[in-house]
Order: C-alpha cells, then structure tokens, then sequence
C-alpha cells in the first residue's frame, strides 16, 4: 500500500486552512461536513491544529512551515507536498467508504465512488446502526469471539440472512432465528497466476472470509493480501496434514503458479 487508511475524528477540533478560491471552499465544506472548526493562522485556536490544508499558489513555503511546526499537511494537487490526502467518500452514515487513488488521478477515485454509490443501498447504515446496538445480544449468544465472527461472516455473505445488498437484512429477526457459525470447512483454491485478479468470484470471496490461510511459504504475497488481516496464516508443507478448526479454511495450491 502506498498510504496507511486512516479515519480521523475531527468533531469540535480545529482545522488550519490557508488560502482562497473554490479549492479553499470545497476544502472547508469537507471540514465542517466531519465536524471540524475551520480556522486561519490569526485564530489562537490555530496552534492547537493537527492537520491543515493549503489551497493557494506556491505553496512550498507555507507546507515546509506548517510541517516544521509538527502539523500534517494538506496541498491540494500537489500530492509531492501531502503528508495525506483526501479520498472520494461514500457516505453512508454511520458506514463510510473511501476511495483513494494516493493522488495518481482524483478523476479516477471520484468515478469509483459514484459506481460504488449507485451500488450501496441508503439502508446500509442502518445495518450498520442495528448491528451496534446488538453487540451485547451477539455477545451473549456466542461468547467466544471467533464463533461471533463466523456466525456474522455467513450472515454478512451474499445471500446470507444480512447480506448487505440484500432486500431486508434485518438484525433480530436473524438473531432470533438462532442462526450459528457453521461447521468447519475447507476449501482448496488453486490459482491460475500470481495475479489477484485472475481469482475467480468465488474464490476472491472465499479468501476474504476465510478464518485461516494455509499456503506454502511461495505463495505471492499479492494472493495473500487478498485475505482477512487477522485471518492466521498457516505455512503448508507438501503431504502435511491439515488440522481441522472451527469455521472457513482456505488451502492455497499454487502448484500450476
């Protein structure tokens, strides 16, 4: 990854924002729109700031500043001077996505964004709202927080009791049915290349809810990264036996690689 993912909270924080014009505007709507406090260096709050954004002409001197006083920086379109930048976001509150081209084409990031909203259905946050407030009733119903992750894996799956692009996902209905996590499974992937996207759905889908990763220690890392990040990875030496363990495994034979 070229960037770590990060969501910051900025509710009630002051924000720095230098500069003017419609880069400035579109900078401070973003702002207020999560809650922060736009503010200029002539405001005492400015030295309590984080973050800042410069929206102005040659603006090398005031990031060199700026960073040099311990603030991360912002400049727009000029993603050689950003210690962040800002993604095209689907907002599907309490649920946010965000799209992130690392500066390389905005163009790009803000096409995938109106894909991914003519996709994501408005009710998606109220999944997301019904799923918080039933975290002690998931708790209580299974204790041990690997059979909680499977059991809301298969619900979460397409086609599963809260898929979310489903018709009516619907959180106590689905607990009060008493669904569970599923017996162990295992399933063997064989790709056809070292490439990612040559994985089939299927397969792609498996890996990302799979709870364990066995593979040999070639396997690309590319492959890898297409798993869970707290799926355990297992190293699979040829003719070693597979242990048998609660929920998905994913076995990767990457013999005809």
């Amino acid at each position: 990854m070229h960037s770590l993912p990060l969501f910051v909270k900025l509710a009630g924080q002051p924000v720095l924002l230098l500069g003017d014009g419609e880069a400035a505007q579109a900078k401070r709507r973003l702002i207020e729109r999560a809650g922060g406090i736009v503010v200029d260096e002539s405001d005492p709050r400015a030295a309590r700031a984080r973050i800042a954004f410069i929206a102005g002409d040659a603006p090398e001197a005031d990031a060199a500043r700026l960073k040099a006083a311990g603030k991360l920086v912002n400049v727009v379109d000029r993603p050689d001077l950003c210690d962040f930048t800002t993604p095209a976001i689907v907002d599907r509150d309490p649920v946010l996505i965000a799209v992130s081209s690392g500066g390389a084409s905005s163009g790009l990031a803000a096409a995938l964004r109106q894909r991914l909203e003519a996709l994501l259905p408005a009710r998606l946050g109220a999944l997301a709202t019904g799923l918080h407030a039933a975290r002690a009733a998931l708790r209580a119903r299974w204790s041990d927080a690997g059979d909680r992750r499977r059991a809301l894996g298969r619900a979460l799956a397409p086609g599963g009791a809260l898929d979310p692009l489903g018709p009516d996902p619907d959180v106590t209905g689905w607990l009060a049915a008493g669904h569970d996590g599923g017996p162990s499974r295992l399933l063997v992937i064989r790709p056809t290349s070292a490439d990612p996207d040559d994985l089939t759905l299927a397969q792609a889908r498996a890996l990302g809810l799979a709870d364990r990763i066995v593979h040999p220690a070639e396997t690309p890392p590319a492959l890898l990264a297409r798993a869970r990040a707290d799926a355990t990875r297992l190293i699979h030496h040829v003719g070693a036996p597979i242990p048998e363990a609660p929920g998905l495994t994913v076995q990767l034979d990457i013999a005809v690689i």
